[in-house]
């Protein structure tokens, strides 16, 4: 039963952009669904929960590439996938 669990947990760390080594299509493809510091957000490029921190763009302001800038915001981070319905197990470091 463990193993049923641990595939209705997101992973302890995602990003959406397709470069970075924590990208996971499938993963996003299920709709996962972030709290920080206890309000639900949807503006999140990255997470991760157990060092607790994501990344969030910096307004509109882009690099020399033409991709956002993001910063860097602490606090606890929860998240769970949004097609498990309201009763969806979350994760959360602790």
């Amino acid at each position: 039963m463990s193993d049923e669990n641990s595939t209705d947990l997101p992973p302890d760390h995602l990003a959406i952009d397709p470069r970075s080594e924590f990208f996971d299509a499938d993963k996003l493809q299920r709709g996962v669904a972030i709290r920080f510091k206890g309000k639900q957000r949807n503006d999140i490029e990255e997470y991760c929960i157990s060092e607790g921190w994501v990344r969030v763009q910096a307004g509109k302001t882009v690099d020399r590439k033409g991709r956002p800038l993001t910063i860097k915001l602490n606090g606890p981070v929860e998240a769970w996938y949004e097609d498990l319905g309201a009763d969806a197990p979350v994760a959360k470091a602790g």
